[in-house]
């Protein structure tokens, strides 16, 4: 458990953050730039005291108030990946990799494993100078993974990266986290990366932590729409790979309620994946559609609906079953809200295109291999 409650003074700003996860997968903060994420990080770390409060990670207290428990960040094992990679830049691939690097440490992977890992044995022998964006945050993750942290901070690192370096990082901080089962805080402003890598959500705003809890439930929530992002607002929806269907090129995904049809994943039957469909994405009908070119329409049913924006109005609509809600997010203009004469509990029918789901809308979140021999290779 990564339980956290601290309070700093930073001249106007205050910082005053309460919250408890789960040591396992990705806790991710997320918030407006100056919300205190990056502030928060360092309390982590050891590089910014709070003025009072606890962190514990598993059972080890890194800072206490009461008891006077300050660990210098060298005795704290916290793994820090910054922004920038920050390599050394008179090292090689290699040199960068093991400076640091804790042998026969409890938590520690072997050398070849976190090279396997992150796909990195072709540049052991370059200089930082030699490599793109993508491989040295890569050579700077295998850095701190070598350290055997019993927590990995996470700043941004994709933040400067362009749109192709993104989605060639990506799938390695997935193996990470599926393999190597090492807590992750991860920080970004970038919703489509919180969806994709994080199991629980934490909402920042102004310092203090405004929610918590799984990301599928935060994010379908319209009360708070002014911290998850309300144009490119959407809830995610946790489903299983049902079929391909190899003559259209599509994939089914099954969730309590029905069936969503989608582009060729390449994931076996059963599979786990999650789904983030955008508010602006959805569609809706007092009837059956027919004679459409949609393939996605799911019964269903209003349970809220958020004060009006301008010309806007956001919705909440169940196309689960009683057991097993299902919540999508949909936006609608207000004449659409008026001529329809929808209202709480009335029945609809949700259309999503499903051109409109590309690949930063899944995410494939479960072990598809078990975790490596942790034991040192000599």
């Amino acid at each position: 458990m990564i339980e956290v409650a601290v309070e700093k003074r930073l001249g106007s700003f205050t910082l005053d953050a309460h919250f408890t996860s789960q040591t396992t997968g990705i806790t991710a903060l997320y918030g407006r730039s100056g919300a205190g994420k990056t502030s928060l990080v360092s309390a982590f770390a050891g590089l910014l005291k709070p003025d009072r409060g606890r962190i514990v990670v598993d059972e080890t207290v890194l800072f206490d108030s009461d008891r006077g428990v300050d660990l210098a960040p060298e005795r704290r094992r916290v793994g820090y990946v910054f922004q920038e990679g920050l390599l050394f830049p008179h090292f090689s691939v290699r040199g960068n990799l093991t400076y640091g690097r804790r042998r026969g440490a409890e938590g520690a992977v072997d050398f070849a494993t976190i090279v396997e890992l992150l796909g990195i044995g072709h540049l052991l022998s370059r200089r930082p100078a030699d490599l793109s964006g993508g491989e040295k945050q890569r050579v700077a993750l295998g850095r701190a993974l070598l350290a055997a942290p019993r927590l990995l901070l996470m700043d941004e690192p994709l933040a400067a990266l362009d749109a192709q370096r993104k989605a060639e990082i990506l799938p390695f901080i997935e193996r990470l986290r599926d393999r190597l089962r090492i807590p992750i805080i991860y920080v970004s402003h970038a919703m489509e990366e919180i969806v994709r890598l994080a199991d629980t959500l934490v909402l920042i705003d102004a310092g203090r932590v405004a929610a918590v809890g799984p990301v599928e439930e935060l994010t379908s929530r319209l009360d708070l729409r002014p911290l998850t992002g309300r144009f490119e607002g959407g809830a995610v929806i946790r489903t299983e790979v049902a079929g391909h269907d190899t003559d259209f090129a599509l994939t089914q995904l099954s969730f309590p309620g029905g069936r969503l049809n989608v582009g060729p994943l390449d994931l076996p039957i059963g599979a786990k994946v999650r789904v983030r469909v955008r508010a602006r994405d959805v569609v809706l009908a007092l009837a059956q559609p027919t004679g459409l070119s949609i393939r996605n329409a799911f019964s269903g049913r209003v349970v809220e609906i958020a004060p009006a924006q301008g010309p806007a109005v956001d919705l909440r609509i169940d196309i689960g079953t009683e057991r097993e809600p299902v919540m999508l997010w949909v936006r609608v203009t207000r004449l659409a809200l008026s001529e329809l004469r929808l209202d709480i509990g009335s029945p609809v029918f949700a259309m999503v295109k499903t051109v409109a789901l590309d690949r930063s809308n899944f995410a494939r979140h479960e072990p598809d291999e078990p975790p490596p021999d942790e034991s040192e290779a000599s």
